[in-house]
């Protein structure tokens, strides 16, 4: 009995590591802040040639969820950059529709290969 119990426990923690593991890799954007040049941000926050208008912005054009103020946009990235798949048989394929990086075999584009890391 002993031994069961120990196992069951074993087992919980292991699932709580994971789940922490997978928590920490999600929050691992790409992030950056632009100040605004004094004036400049009477209406918004302008990225890109694209006026956004002060507060949380979900998403933009380019990908990004940002947070404009009248100080400064700080953005952080919605995608993350495939770093392990394998090279030689896929490629990487920017989505602009789900923005996110697809990786496809390069003979057949339309079959999708595995990928084991990304980072932000």
């Amino acid at each position: 009995m002993l031994i069961c119990k120990c196992y069951q426990e074993n087992k919980k923690f292991l699932a709580f590591l994971v789940a922490t593991g997978i928590i920490v890799k999600l929050g691992d954007a790409y992030c950056f802040s632009e100040k605004n040049k004094p004036g400049e941000a009477i209406k918004g926050c302008i990225m890109d040639g694209k006026l956004y208008p002060f507060g949380e912005i979900a998403r933009t054009e380019s990908c990004f969820r940002c947070s404009c103020r009248p100080d400064a946009m700080h953005c952080c990235s919605l995608f993350h950059t495939p770093t392990g798949y394998d090279k030689e048989n896929c490629k990487v394929v920017f989505n602009q529709k789900s923005c996110d990086y697809d990786v496809v075999q390069k003979s057949d584009p339309s079959k999708e290969c595995f990928v084991y890391s990304r980072r932000g």
